[in-house]
């Protein structure tokens, strides 16, 4: 379609969700576990986690890669790479969006991973310690990098335009949306492929963060679905997850000729560091501050129009209290009218894919007009004093709603998703 002037004024459209989670292998799916509050948490069946104290993960079981990809590529790939295509042409067909020699060409691919493929090394690695280095397959390091997944949606889908894997940790698939929105508010693209992909379930890779005293427990005398339970005073810990979001964003304007279904409109995205610490927030949370306002400020969303957070909310003490305090900061005294659905209370936290899944149910939410309720949360904790919605999904006006992340580096970011009227 030739080059696109820029023009910094077009509405971005989400036509097309796609998702693999613990709770949920499409978007139906997903939604009814979270209006009914299903969890996706359970003892981890990868591997034998008795020597560890938690052991429970937010695994996608009974998932049949071959439905989205061949199997030889398969075979030669890690899980997040199929986790992703998978989600992405699940977006891509619920958005009826077709992809032709005609607009192949403008379509982007904005997919990220936050760690790539931890499973895919280690299994060659090991090959490499008990056979030596001929065993060693010669497709591994092209097939774990954390582009990957970017690179083989846009081999699958046939997309030739911009191609890109924005990799910050736990803020992944936040930005990867972001910035796919405002590629196509410039006038880069017409529609792209936006999300996040990970699978961070290997057994070392749970050793670490377990080291890193980061593990939650169960709620004392209670079941291990009790394990995460954000900003609930008891909180000691988050549950990994594994799983993979992906949205297509449109033009408006295309959308609407084309006669798709819209979800939402993104209209705010904001991106901030901490520079302070490679693990603990800053103080107060000022980046997760300074990423929400910018996403307030960047197109004029009133502060006091927010309806929604989906929040990063990892049920780890010191990160949800930081986070709490960055939505004080940003919203003052309307903070206590702003709902909170933390739903990583359901599936656990999933890494780089946490903002891409998270931002399927924030559109989700705003789409039907419902706030799910947060899991495990009975005990308030007076220094974040949320309005944390617990007990039942609440149905309400949803006007906007934020979804934000905070990511392991000091990696900040934040997008806001409007209900669509069809105006």
């Amino acid at each position: 379609m030739g080059i696109r002037r820029p023009d910094f004024n077009r509405r971005v459209a989400v036509t097309g969700l796609g998702i693999i989670s613990p709770i949920g292998q499409d978007k139906d799916a997903v939604w009814d576990s979270l209006i009914n509050g299903r969890t996706g948490l359970k003892r981890i069946t990868r591997w034998d986690p008795t020597p560890y104290e938690a052991q429970i993960s937010g695994e996608v079981n009974d998932f049949d890669g071959t439905k989205w990809m061949d199997f030889k590529a398969i075979r030669r790939t890690d899980r997040n790479v199929v986790l992703g295509v998978a989600a992405s042409k699940m977006a891509l067909a619920d958005s009826g969006l077709e992809v032709t020699d005609d607009n192949r060409d403008d379509i982007g691919v904005y997919f990220g991973s936050g760690g790539g493929g931890p499973y895919l090394l280690m299994e060659n690695l090991e090959k490499w310690h008990a056979s030596g280095a001929r065993t060693v397959s010669p497709f591994f390091i092209a097939n774990m990098l954390p582009d990957t997944a970017s690179g083989q949606i846009a081999i699958e889908t046939g997309i030739r335009g911009s191609n890109m894997c924005i990799v910050t940790a736990c803020s992944t698939g936040t930005h990867n949306i972001g910035e796919a929105a405002e590629g196509i508010r410039r006038g880069d693209f017409i529609a792209a492929i936006a999300g996040a992909t990970e699978n961070p379930l290997h057994e070392m890779v749970y050793i670490g963060f377990s080291n890193m005293r980061g593990m939650g427990k169960p709620r004392d005398g209670e079941g291990i679905e009790t394990v995460s339970r954000p900003f609930d005073k008891t909180r000691d810990g988050f549950v990994l997850g594994e799983g993979s979001g992906a949205l297509v964003l449109e033009d408006l304007e295309y959308a609407k000729a084309r006669g798709a279904t819209v979800y939402a409109e993104v209209v705010g995205y904001g991106s901030a560091a901490d520079a302070w610490d490679l693990i603990q927030p800053v103080e107060k949370g000022d980046g997760a501050r300074r990423a929400m306002i910018q996403a307030l400020e960047r197109h004029g969303v009133p502060a006091n129009e927010i309806d929604l957070i989906n929040p990063h909310g990892t049920s780890t003490p010191l990160g949800d209290l930081r986070e709490a305090q960055a939505i004080w900061a940003t919203f003052g005294d309307h903070t206590p009218d702003v709902a909170i659905s933390a739903t990583k209370s359901l599936t656990g936290h999933l890494m780089g894919a946490a903002g891409a899944v998270e931002g399927v149910f924030t559109v989700l939410s705003v789409y039907h007009q419902t706030a799910p309720a947060t899991a495990n949360y009975r005990d308030d904790d007076p220094e974040i004093n949320l309005n944390v919605v617990h007990g039942a999904a609440k149905k309400m006006e949803i006007r906007y709603a934020m979804s934000d992340n905070i990511g392991l580096g000091g990696h900040n970011g934040a997008v806001i998703f409007k209900h669509y009227d069809g105006d």
